[in-house]
């Protein structure tokens, strides 16, 4: 079978995107489950939700699936600053929430389902995701994960590439932030962030490349796994952090999803502003330099297994700091863009408590990972709609 080459291949006109990009313009893109309001197991209809969709301008343009028919992913599209981008993510929002109280089903924003089988999720039946079933097999019938996005744009293709280079740095704190999956098969993985280990240890082309330092040499590389038939289209390239070919952006894709409508945005929020400093700092010669492979992973591992409730490595110090304190020097160094974007965390904290601290509260007062998961999904549905 001979597969049409995909316009995002095109290194040339991707680089050219990105050479005509607008600095900071950013989207959101949130993930949910399909589940039973009453039992709260996953339920199959994404296709249906699709299609109901379509009669709204705003949500058709807006709803995407996400590899299983029990997952949905609004996007905010494309805004030229932050208060945009909530207003139109918060229209969106409510938009979804209603269609899927109209067809019975209640929205759940965790890493993971806490004891859904994956033998039971279907791939939804598109070309892109049939190719996926086809090339991938079980690691595609086992990603039943959730997880929030940012894309920002960014001027200058070799700008870009090193932003993410240097971004890297910062992956494993960010995700830490965000760990929201601490079960998986109905029962504590001791992880806080399994979504992570179900996804980036399986994918190809996943987790956190090394630093590639220009454009030439990133490119070089694409064009070389199109030649050699190990990817047809750019979003093969499932990296953590990545230039986005089609839209000239910089997308995180590290973090868990949040069950609070609040602190999705604040993330969100946070990673923008990662994002945006990371560009000034290369723009006054004081970009951080890329960590070795190793060395993020190690920090990688610390922000799945323990979340905000371990220790990072300061590889410049040579010491361990708590996961806490790395947060505020994350916060104090994104603090210039955040004022120049007009980014307000609101009241949200990101040194918690997150989705996994709160979870295993739920279990130390004596609850079950069925009550920790309710409750999560009782604060998607509060906080999405009327608080988010």
């Amino acid at each position: 079978m001979t597969l049409a080459r995909d316009e995002s291949l095109d290194l040339d006109a991707a680089r050219a995107r990105f050479e005509d990009a607008t600095d900071f313009t950013m989207a959101v893109e949130e993930e949910f489950a399909l589940v039973d309001p009453a039992t709260l197991d996953l339920v199959h209809g994404f296709e249906r939700l699709f299609e109901e969709a379509q009669a709204d301008p705003v949500l058709a343009d807006s709803v995407r699936g996400e590899l299983i028919d029990t997952e949905v992913e609004i996007r905010s599209g494309r805004s030229l600053d932050f208060a945009e981008m909530k207003a139109r993510q918060r229209q969106r929002r409510r938009l979804l929430f209603e269609l899927a109280g109209r067809e019975g089903r209640a929205l759940a924003a965790c890493g993971t389902h806490p004891w859904a089988s994956y033998l039971d999720q279907a791939i939804i039946d598109t070309p892109h995701y049939n190719r996926l079933r086809a090339e991938l097999g079980w690691v595609a019938q086992r990603n039943n994960t959730w997880s929030l996005h940012v894309h920002v744009g960014v001027r200058g293709a070799d700008r870009a590439v090193a932003v993410c280079d240097s971004l890297r740095n910062a992956l494993p704190l960010l995700l830490a932030i965000s760990a929201n999956s601490p079960f998986l098969d109905g029962r504590d993985t001791s992880l806080a962030s399994v979504r992570t280990q179900i996804f980036t240890r399986t994918f190809p082309r996943c987790g956190i490349h090394e630093p590639f330092g220009s454009w030439d040499a990133y490119a070089g590389f694409v064009d070389l796994l199109e030649r050699t038939r190990s990817i047809v289209e750019s979003t093969q390239l499932w990296w953590s952090i990545r230039p986005h070919h089609r839209f000239g952006t910089v997308e995180v894709r590290i973090c868990d999803a949040q069950s609070g409508g609040e602190e999705s945005f604040g993330l969100a929020g946070l990673m923008i502003a990662a994002v945006a400093q990371a560009a000034a700092d290369h723009d006054d010669g004081r970009l951080e330099a890329p960590l070795r492979p190793r060395e993020v992973e190690e920090n990688l591992w610390r922000a799945i297994r323990h979340g905000l409730d371990g220790s990072m490595i300061d590889f410049g110090s040579g010491a361990e700091v708590t996961t806490p304190s790395a947060v505020e020097g994350l916060l104090a160094w994104t603090a210039p863009a955040r004022a120049h974007l007009g980014i307000d965390l609101g009241g949200w904290d990101p040194t918690g408590p997150n989705g996994a601290q709160r979870a295993r509260a739920e279990l130390e007062r004596g609850g079950s990972v069925a009550d920790a998961y309710r409750a999560a999904v009782t604060l998607t549905a509060d906080s999405y709609v009327a608080g988010g």
